[in-house]
């Protein structure tokens, strides 16, 4: 909704409301000053003049008339400009021109403030380019010492080194306001050497769903201490600018093609995932934050998601809002009068000293006026317009804008026992000329809006206020975000290899198409699309490459593109051969096929509909699954996929209703470029029937797994003694091992039968999936290194639902990842934590972290209670579980669709509850997930927040002061801590009795308040003298003799007369009654 004016502009009483998406309503010219009568007009001409004056006395003024930037803290370092405050101060400026707009003798003011803000974007332009050379390395491996610089000097533009610069939310604010401004007509782009910086800076922020950064207040953590973290608001204004950017014309409407932006749509739904799952988080170690106003509402709209929204920021006023403005997060530290101004980190366990105390920003005051009126709330509006009045100095030089209220140092105490109790004050603007700019343009904006002087659709040029579907389309020829359609139907393609196989699924009725039949439509494989990526945003002058050599995701590879006078369709990366070893189990090719599909339905945002190229190899029907595979194909030409709706048609016949790309940027590799592109030719199988096809289709079988040799013996022997074995054997285990010993003695480029090791190891691999020997497959390999592609966004999908990952055998040390990683690195902690104890595990933990990470993104409940996912202990319980049913056999024998299914089995049995037998097979398997009850976190505290001396874990001190100190009960950060405490026990079945325990101990506390542990709570010991009180039952009922091995323990039922809740419930009461009991005057101690 919008307001409009049907009387005086500031009169509110007098606005109707105006639906968004009425045709009539959509001009930006709302408003129009011709609607209005002479004195309205000198009104409208006296508002303007006023905000013109405050503009010239507050911002103008202090712009830099070198590099058109604006001084941040003018009164602590006048030299020092930052990028978001002047970004704020240039969008006043824009704001104010384009009411003037409006008027037709505006004295010249127009194109003075116009030119005024291409003056600052054109200046921060010029010290981020001064910087390619930290873009290029950093859109690459997102390393903090590659990032932009986001303070400079106030006139020469020479970077300020600040080791807090990452700062990815202030470059998606310029992308976002770049685009607004541009679309208002404003010149701001100049060069194709600037397009090219400027895609370039998309691939900076494309990775932000994965890239810690320092946040929008420049602290990174909440502690201050130079920790970086996932921050919502940074990756919500990245996706964001990516929406606002992609398809425009950096040129505006006079642009050529080759001054278009694009962007990767699969990192933009990666962003939009991972952001609408940290919300209603700012990060791990902030519950919320005021920065969430600014991203959810104006400037960003970074999402449209009502339920989120609203959850969200009704928690950051819940939790944020005071009488004189919210504060920016709980103990922030910033500017309070018990700060070391000396520091610029704090210690361990200082914030809590900020608790309560925290200073309160009016400037979010404003940001919610401008959000009513974007809202059409004018209640909304009117009350933190009461609310920043008071607020407000009154100058000759106009409004000034405090960046704070601050509880002064003599009350600090007070106002900590008693919140809101003492007057605040304002910090010291307006003296000497200081001015808080950030505050001072964004003010000038609401009053601008507020007054009548402009509209949301002139502030909002392209429409973000508005759902995707119901913006303006820029252009037809490139693709636009424009919400996923109720009724999107999925188009499919089926290729055909060859002919035969066309003759043969044709059998089935199932239609298909060769190479050769849809020519001139080519088809490209994913690597080929990505080759095309490469080529843009290269500037040899700036030292910029292209687009870094990154997969094309299954959304980019839907579209239907148009490159070099030709159509190009491209097919999935899991149709790709050389894509790891995944494509050679048809039943894992047939449910990733199913979940790509349901994916596209579920996350399509362009206009037009997605199409799915199903490339069918003639080895996919060779192995006994062609059956499920026909099976597939019939779904599809039935039209629906499980509940998706799916369209089977010929290539020629689905381009008006696809997606189609122009990649336009390729018209510069001509003919004689080195830059080749060849397309997926069609299999020529000569005269040969399709009956030939099928023949060993039928006869293939999945071998039995033969006897496989001790490969001790093999070391002893000579490389030739070697080489005759691998020649002589037909055991493709003992063959693997022989291939093992001769590349780690002879080197890859050793040869046997004229082929290299690595050869040699590819061949046996291929052999070893076709009959289904799985862990030949796995162990091949892992020798040759391979590593699955998107595992990084795996890590990262796991990362953002607050969990922590940890690679390495179970049993053995083990790596924790608690940020995102790139493909190198996770290959080094792969094979350097497995490698030495078991290589096989290396390929299958790959497998195991890419089903986490698809069915934590489909079915987060079956994670619940999960805070660290331990993959080597998974794999423990798989096993257990296996063991359990089919004794003997070895989950490295288990295709990888078996195992899939496997993991799902036991991860749905342990989180529904269910014992597959007995309590010690339960303990195992929650053991083993690393599963805790619910309140388990807030549980611990309550006991830590009790026990002064700490919790002792396996030799692990958990202390209570500093932990109290630097935490707070619902933090993310205090459960993860307490899962490192835990980590340190290596038996399941012990971690989930400690579990047990530590739920028996807080039933106790919570019943009995008068109780107090002053020593360290030693949890082994009382599980220990839990043991020892069992034992002492089973020698005095049964007659048993004492032994070490607690495993008849772990048998126990947890409740009963007898289970391991009475007799840890027992020795906790006989610990708690030997510390302080605190009985309260005229009460009696009673223990319940």
């Amino acid at each position: 909704m919008v307001w409009k004016i049907t009387g005086t502009p500031a009169n509110f009483s007098s606005m109707t409301r105006v639906n968004h998406h009425d045709p009539q309503h959509s001009d930006s010219r709302i408003g129009k000053l011709t609607d209005l009568g002479p004195e309205q007009y000198q009104d409208f001409i006296k508002k303007l003049d006023k905000q013109y004056k405050m503009v010239k006395s507050q911002l103008i003024k202090h712009q830099s008339p070198t590099v058109g930037l604006f001084p941040s803290r003018m009164s602590e370092a006048p030299n020092e400009a930052h990028v978001r405050e002047s970004i704020y101060c240039s969008v006043a400026m824009w704001a104010l021109s384009l009411s003037y707009r409006k008027v037709d003798n505006d004295n010249g003011r127009t194109y003075e403030l116009g030119q005024s803000v291409v003056k600052c974007m054109r200046g921060i332009l010029y010290c981020w380019m001064r910087q390619s050379k930290n873009v290029e390395q950093f859109k690459r491996n997102q390393s903090e010492k590659n990032a932009l610089h986001s303070k400079f000097h106030y006139l020469t533009g020479n970077t300020i080194e600040d080791s807090e610069s990452l700062q990815i939310d202030c470059v998606g604010l310029y992308l976002l306001f770049l685009v607004q401004m541009i679309s208002s007509g404003l010149e701001i782009i100049y060069t194709t050497d600037e397009v090219s910086f400027i895609q370039n800076l998309v691939y900076y922020v494309e990775r932000s769903y994965r890239t810690p950064d320092y946040g929008m207040w420049q602290r990174g953590s909440k502690y201050n201490n130079g920790t970086v973290e996932l921050h919502a608001s940074s990756i919500g204004f990245s996706k964001a600018a990516l929406e606002a950017i992609n398809g425009f014309n950096l040129f505006g409407e006079s642009g050529a093609s080759w001054s278009v932006i694009y962007v990767d749509i699969d990192a933009h739904n990666r962003n939009m995932t991972i952001f609408e799952t940290i919300l209603p988080r700012e990060s791990n170690s902030k519950n919320t934050d005021a920065s969430h106003i600014l991203t959810l509402s104006w400037p960003a709209f970074a999402l449209h998601n009502e339920q989120i929204c609203t959850k969200t920021l009704n928690k950051v006023k819940r939790k944020l809002q005071g009488n004189y403005g919210y504060k920016r997060f709980l103990r922030d530290g910033y500017k309070t009068m018990v700060e070391d101004k000396n520091r610029k980190y704090y210690r361990s366990a200082e914030i809590k000293n900020f608790d309560g105390i925290e200073c309160e920003w009016p400037i979010f005051f404003i940001f919610l006026i401008i959000d009513g009126i974007f809202h059409g709330d004018m209640e909304q509006v009117s009350k933190y317009q009461k609310l920043l009045e008071p607020l407000l100095k009154h100058t000759n030089e106009g409004v000034i804008v405090p960046m704070y209220y601050y509880v002064p140092k003599e009350f600090v105490e007070n106002e900590r026992q008693n919140p809101g109790s003492h007057r605040r004050l304002p910090s010291d603007e307006g003296v000497n000329e200081c001015y808080f700019l950030w505050g001072q343009a964004v003010y000038i904006i609401s009053q601008l809006l507020v007054e009548g002087l402009l509209t949301i659709n002139e502030l909002d040029p392209i429409k973000r206020h508005l759902p995707a579907c119901a913006r303006p389309r820029k252009s037809s020829r490139y693709s636009t975000f424009q919400g996923t359609p109720n009724d999107l139907a999925v188009q499919i393609c089926v290729i055909a290899e060859s002919v035969r196989l066309q003759q043969m699924l044709s059998m089935y009725g199932i239609l298909s198409q060769t190479p050769n039949q849809i020519e001139p439509i080519k088809i490209w494989s994913p690597n080929e699309l990505t080759k095309a990526y490469e080529q843009l945003g290269i500037s040899e002058k700036l030292g910029l490459t292209g687009r870094p050599s990154r997969p094309i995701g299954g959304l980019g590879t839907s579209k239907i593109y148009r490159a070099f006078g030709h159509l190009v369709v491209c097919y999935p990366l899991l149709f790709e051969v050389s894509d790891f070893y995944l494509s050679q189990d048809m039943n894992y090719v047939i449910d990733d096929v199913k979940n790509d599909i349901a994916f596209l339905a579920r996350c399509w945002k362009l206009t037009g509909r997605p199409t799915f190229c199903m490339l069918i190899r003639e080895e996919n029907i060779r192995g006994p699954d062609t059956r499920n595979l026909l099976d597939l194909l019939a779904m599809i030409k039935s039209g629906s996929i499980d509940g998706v709706r799916v369209h089977l048609s010929r290539l020629q016949s689905i381009f008006s209703a696809a997606c189609v790309e122009n990649l336009d940027f390729l018209q510069s590799c001509d003919e004689d470029s080195e830059v080749k592109f060849h397309k997926f030719e069609e299999l020529n199988v000569g005269s040969s029937s399709f009956k030939s096809l099928m023949e060993p289709w039928k006869k293939s079988t999945r071998l039995e797994i033969d006897e496989c040799l001790d490969a001790k013996e093999f070391h002893s022997q000579p490389t030739c003694g070697l080489v005759q074995s691998l020649q002589s054997t037909e055991n493709m285990h003992t063959q693997a091992q022989l291939l093992q010993i001769l590349l780690s003695r002879e080197g890859p480029n050793y040869k046997v039968d004229g082929h290299t090791m690595q050869e040699y190891l590819e061949k046996l691999l291929r052999k070893a999936g076709l009959h289904q020997h799985w862990s030949v497959v796995r162990f091949c390999a892992s020798i040759l290194g391979k590593l699955v592609d998107s595992l990084a966004p795996c890590f990262t999908s796991i990362l953002v639902r607050g969990k922590q990952i940890t690679i390495g055998i179970f049993g053995h040390e083990e790596e924790v990842i608690d940020k995102p990683v790139t493909p190198s690195e996770i290959k080094h902690i792969l094979y350097d934590k497995c490698r030495i104890h078991n290589i096989t595990e290396v390929c299958l933990q790959q497998e195991m972290i890419l089903n986490v990470g698809k069915f934590i993104s489909t079915s987060p409940t079956l994670f619940e209670g999960m805070l660290k996912i331990r993959i080597g202990w998974i794999i423990h319980a798989m096993q257990l579980e296996l063991n359990a049913s089919n004794e003997g056999m070895s989950i490295y024998q288990l295709s990888p669709s078996e195992v899939k299914r496997l993991f799902l089995s036991v991860i749905q049995m342990s989180s529904n509850g269910l014992s597959q037998s007995n309590p010690l097979a339960r303990r195992q398997l929650d053991g083993a997930l690393n599963r805790v009850p619910k309140d388990f976190y807030d549980n611990v505290w309550n006991i830590l927040e009790r026990t002064p001396g700490g919790l002792k874990v396996a030799g692990y001190l958990l202390p209570q002061h500093a932990t109290l100190s630097d935490m707070t009960m619902y933090e993310l950060n205090f459960s993860l801590l307490v899962e490192q405490m835990l980590s340190k026990i290596v038996d399941p079945a012990y971690r989930q009795l400690m579990v047990e325990a530590f739920m028996v101990v807080s039933k106790i506390l919570s019943r009995n308040p008068e109780l107090e542990y002053h020593q360290v709570m030693d949890m082994d010991k009382l599980i220990h003298e839990a043991f020892s009180e069992f034992q002492n039952d089973q020698n005095r009922l049964e007659g048993q003799e004492k032994q070490d091995n607690m495993l008849t323990f772990y048998k126990l039922p947890c409740f009963g007369q007898r289970g391991t809740a009475s007799y840890l419930a027992k020795v906790a009461l006989n610990n708690l009654l030997q510390g302080n009991i605190q009985c309260p005057s005229g009460e009696h101690c009673i223990i319940a």
